[in-house]
């Protein structure tokens, strides 16, 4: 019987206990298929209007699914290798040459990789459909997803697999090399380093956390920190979180465990002693798997969250930024079209604001659209929005990005018309524009009388604006083709449109990405947990024979795998609920409705992996006790 064939019957032997990595490495090569075959799409690329920023993003996301991917791939290598030290010390026990256990492996790893790949492609392909439809809904895009096999995604899919597949058939037959025989035999019993709880190191974790957290909760712009620090800023808290989370787990959490363990009502009650005891051993031995998932918990959520806040903000955002349906200016080229619309003068003025001054300098010269009260209380009527009232050289100033934390202190203060004798006090602030973005400078609300004074010296316009809440975004491009540039044409269903599929198409690979970080995140969690179980067997037993029942047994092991898995996920989302609040703070944007679907989201999804890992421990344990009890 040739390697070849031995390694071919052992994996028909051993199916199930190759089936967690076989698994795994489906799921890679599933997600790396579906992620390619959309850039590869002729919807896509072919129909879309952002078809060309489109692939670009794919492509630059896809290198990144890539490297997450070959990680992921080498880290469950890593498991199943260890796994299968001891059968390589057995082999050679027996007599068996290093070289042939060397090509055993190498080939049985081979053979592994092809059926992956062969399982992962279809899978890849039926999941293509479904998420190429929710690519399409999340762009707002109305067209019909193709179900068709990209054979380029094939040929990128099999060429980059296969090469991974022979990098790690090579590794495991170097195995058997790299190790001496009392080593293979004990490699399931080796697990990183277990430090000592230190009380000095605990309270550096959490004063390195808490100082990460003040930076980023700062103003970046007032704030003296910001300014000193500058583009430091943001590196100095990503290591003190770094940093601080991993000596939470090293030290802080364990610290915490050992007070916990030393409490004479906790002990022997429910086996909390045992659980106690070996959850101090599992999170100080795993501090530095613990820090990368809550890390990467807190990466995946605080990208996810900030787009999806910015997705599920873009109509209100567009309808602030283009509150009529069409707005446009009058020229010498504009056509004049059939809809009935509301028409009127608007003027641009510049003004001296030397009293002005926001968080970045003080103002100066600059133009600002001005209208009348009258104007302004009709726009406003039609789009239900409050009327201002003016008089003498009172002004009302609409800023619609304003926020009292960079923006001037506008009440009071006076602007100087630059080309004629007139001053105006600026009466009060407003966001509530009723000229779309396209159109007006910072707007000032003037009275007639003051109007007609300006508008002497003053760049006058004829403005457009129509309401229909019923026009497409077909026709709206097809009045926007007829105007010229000079007209400034702007429409709520076209930038609602444009902006849906920018941040659409954001949402989706951040989301994708997101998806694929938390399943491999979970699946981590599930190969440490599943492998200590094989480790622990012989404990179980021990407490099987002294008349422990399996339903405590089982309370013990949900405790500790609740705790593995609760632990970074926690410290994760405190992470990123920092982050997003100081991110919502510099967009100015209330996120918290999608951060917390977000979060939610996570979860359910962290929730059922918990729930699987729990069984499969459970079965492990059952499968023990009923062979050898």
């Amino acid at each position: 019987m040739t390697l070849f064939s031995l390694a071919r019957k052992n994996i028909r032997r051993n199916l199930s206990q190759y089936s967690l990595y076989i698994a795994s490495m489906v799921f890679s090569i599933a997600i790396y298929f579906t992620f390619v075959t959309m850039k590869y799409n002729e919807t896509i690329t072919g129909e879309v209007e952002a078809s060309k920023k489109i692939a670009s993003i794919m492509s630059s996301s896809s290198v990144v699914l890539l490297v997450f991917v070959t990680i992921f791939i080498f880290y469950s290598n890593a498991f199943f290798m260890k796994k299968r030290k001891k059968e390589v010390g057995l082999y050679a026990l027996l007599g068996v040459r290093k070289r042939q256990i060397g090509f055993l492996l190498f080939f049985e790893n081979l053979l592994l990789g092809i059926i992956s790949l062969i399982f992962g492609i279809f899978f890849g392909f039926l999941a293509s459909k479904l998420f190429l439809w929710v690519l399409l809904k999340m762009m707002d895009y109305q067209a019909v997803a193709h179900f068709t096999l990209s054979i380029d995604a094939v040929i990128n899919t099999v060429c980059v697999f296969f090469i991974l597949f022979l990098i790690t058939s090579i590794q495991g037959y170097r195995v058997v090399y790299r190790f001496q025989l009392i080593e293979l035999f004990q490699a399931e019993k080796q697990g990183e380093k277990v430090p000592k709880p230190n009380l000095w190191l605990a309270l550096l974790g959490a004063v390195l956390v808490g100082v990460g957290y003040y930076i980023a909760l700062a103003n970046m712009v007032t704030s003296p920190i910001w300014k000193n620090l500058s583009v430091a800023a943001p590196f100095i808290i990503l290591a003190c979180v770094i940093i601080g989370t991993y000596l939470i787990f090293h030290s802080f959490i364990g610290y915490c465990l050992k007070l916990i363990k030393k409490s004479e009502g906790l002990i022997w009650q429910n086996l909390r002693l045992l659980t106690v005891s070996q959850l101090l051993y599992r999170i100080r031995g795993n501090a530095q798997t613990l820090t990368i998932i809550a890390v990467l918990s807190a990466t995946t959520i605080t990208a996810g969250g900030a787009v999806f806040g910015l997705y599920y903000n873009t109509k209100s955002t567009i309808q602030q930024a283009d509150p009529f349906t069409y707005m446009y200016v009058e020229t010498k080229d504009t056509p004049k079209l059939n809809q009935k619309g509301k028409s009127f003068d608007i003027l641009y003025t510049e003004f001296d604001a030397k009293e002005l001054s926001d968080a970045f300098g003080p103002y100066g010269k600059r133009n600002y659209t001005v209208m009348t009260t009258n104007t302004y209380n009709q726009l406003a009527r039609l789009i239900d929005k409050p009327t201002i009232e003016v008089v003498g050289k009172e002004a009302v100033i609409i800023d619609p990005s304003y926020d009292e934390r960079y923006s001037p202190d506008y009440k009071g203060k006076e602007l100087d018309a630059v080309k004629v004798n007139k001053s105006l006090r600026l009466k009060d602030v407003t966001k509530e524009n009723v000229l779309n973005s396209s159109i007006a400078y910072t707007t000032l609300i003037v009275t007639p009388d003051v109007f007609k004074q300006l508008e002497r010296t003053s760049e006058k316009m004829i403005v457009h604006a129509l309401n229909n809440t019923s026009l497409t975004v077909n026709e709206a491009k097809k009045i926007q083709q007829k105007m010229p540039e000079d007209a400034r044409f702007s429409s709520y269903p076209i930038d609602v449109k444009q902006s849906m599929e920018n941040i659409g198409i954001v949402l989706f690979v951040g989301s994708f990405l997101g998806f694929v970080f938390l399943l491999a995140t979970g699946s981590i969690i599930y190969f440490k947990i599943l492998t200590e179980a094989e480790a622990d067997k012989g404990q179980f037993m021990i407490l099987h024979k002294m008349g422990i029942s399996m339903k405590n047994m089982k309370y013990s092991i949900a405790a500790q795998v609740g705790v593995i898995f609760s632990v970074p996920l926690i410290v994760g989302m405190i992470h990123s609920a920092v982050a997003l609040k100081a991110i919502s703070s510099v967009l100015n944007m209330n996120i918290f409705v999608p951060v917390c679907i977000w979060m939610g989201i996570y979860s359910v999804i962290y929730a059922i992996y918990y729930i699987f890992t729990v069984r499969a421990y459970t079965n492990i344990i059952k499968r023990t006790i009923r062979n050898e009890g």
